[in-house]
């Protein structure tokens, strides 16, 4: 059933016994055209693009635990294409492009609040490195802004100033915004079982079938199954499915925090990213202040934190907002991210013939899902790169074609 106003009235006058659930529970089949390992956004955009765009419906998306609930489930819901690299704004517009229909064409509800991002600048040189990222991004076709310092007095009135790092100014990005992360999640999921897609949950990958030097499916712990062609999207385990296929990749995993405060009357109606502090924060539509910072910088695979960095990302918010000093923060939370050397994404085969990858998200997965997806699935049906994937290629560490957004996705540095 679709979800609409009327179905809604009729849900609430038959007390919503009506409702059939968001997706069925199948068993694994034997054989699938394409497997796609890991049920978060990535990979369950996949899997939706796979059968809208391309027609391959005989799927299955195979998720250890249980749909968005590894990072997908754990970041700050941040959604932005504020990139240098032209590579890198034409891989991050895509995705915000497709959020802003996102809602309509799942039928569900993504919660895409374009708020806008200011990027702060503490110093004169900042505010010169802000207006060459601003001319980078509009020649690039992205949406931006220089904004001064009283204009940011203006826009932003609680934010301080003149606090241990003044800020100058800022580069803002008026499409940027927040969405619903597991509201994502679920919608492609629900999207995805419509057209005929398996979602299979509580089913672990443990090996791959590699029959005369390719991929032609994976041991699971329900099983084996054997597909066309396999695609991984599986973030800050992608170095642990590396070494069951036998490839490497230039990925360390990081534990990144984030925070939510107890809810508030409406007091920030942007995201704002201040550098110095190594802190950014928006404010949630259940109130709540969402803010995080940078990497716990010891590889590890444990998804909590460690004090310092906690202190350093809450005494860089006190110091933006010195009216949220005495806010109760409600909980903290940590997800696994995979960063590569170049803080760039890793988009194409794997090495292994029949597998193609999805990772290296380590500066923020969550804002490219739909693209991430779209372009995989273009990659497993088509067996080549579209032309904005291609330069993510994991080649590039081998030629030396880096895409170096070690500015633009800081959290990485």
């Amino acid at each position: 059933m679709s979800y609409s106003t009327l179905s809604l009235f009729w849900g609430g006058l038959t007390g919503h016994r009506h409702w059939r659930p968001a997706w069925r529970e199948p068993a694994p089949k034997a054989e699938y055209d394409a497997i796609v390992i890991g049920g978060g956004g990535h990979g369950l955009a996949t899997a939706y693009y796979l059968a809208k765009l391309h027609g391959i419906t005989r799927v299955a998306v195979i998720e250890k635990g249980w749909l968005g609930g590894g990072n997908t489930g754990r970041n700050t819901t941040v959604i932005r294409s504020n990139y240098f690299h032209p590579e890198s704004a034409a891989l991050y517009d895509l995705a915000v492009r497709l959020y802003e229909g996102l809602s309509v064409e799942l039928n569900y509800n993504v919660m895409f609040s374009q708020r806008g991002m200011l990027v702060a600048a503490h110093s004169e040189a900042e505010m010169e490195l802000a207006a060459r990222q601003l001319n980078a991004m509009r020649l690039n076709g992205v949406d931006s802004e220089l904004l001064s310092r009283r204009q940011v007095r203006k826009r932003i009135p609680l934010l301080n100033l003149d606090g241990r790092y003044p800020i100058e100014g800022g580069v803002w990005q008026g499409r940027a915004g927040t969405g619903r992360h597991d509201a994502v999640a679920w919608g492609y999921a629900r999207a995805t079982d419509r057209l005929g897609v398996d979602l299979l949950q509580q089913t672990e990958v443990t090996g791959f079938l590699i029959e005369g030097g390719r991929c032609t499916g994976v041991e699971t712990s329900r099983g084996t199954i054997r597909a066309g062609v396999v695609g991984a999207a599986v973030a800050g385990h992608s170095s642990v499915l590396a070494g069951l296929g036998g490839y490497a990749l230039p990925i360390t995993s990081y534990a990144l925090q984030a925070f939510v405060t107890e809810p508030l009357k409406p007091c920030l109606d942007c995201v704002v990213l201040a550098p110095a502090h190594g802190t950014y924060v928006s404010q949630s539509d259940k109130g709540g202040l969402v803010f995080g910072g940078g990497l716990d910088r010891i590889p590890s695979y444990a998804q909590r934190g460690t004090m310092p960095v906690q202190e350093q990302v809450i005494a860089g918010l006190c110091d933006m907002f010195p009216s949220f000093a005495k806010v109760k923060l409600l909980r903290h939370w940590g997800g696994i991210v995979d960063v590569t050397p170049d803080s760039s994404p890793i988009i194409g085969p794997s090495g292994l013939p029949g597998l193609y990858l999805n990772c290296g998200w380590g500066t923020g997965g969550f804002k490219a899902i739909p693209a991430g997806g779209w372009l995989l699935a273009h990659l497993m049906a088509t067996g080549a790169h579209h032309e904005i994937s291609r330069p993510f290629d994991l080649d590039r560490f081998v030629t030396g074609r880096l895409i170096d957004e070690g500015a633009a996705a800081w959290i990485a540095h």
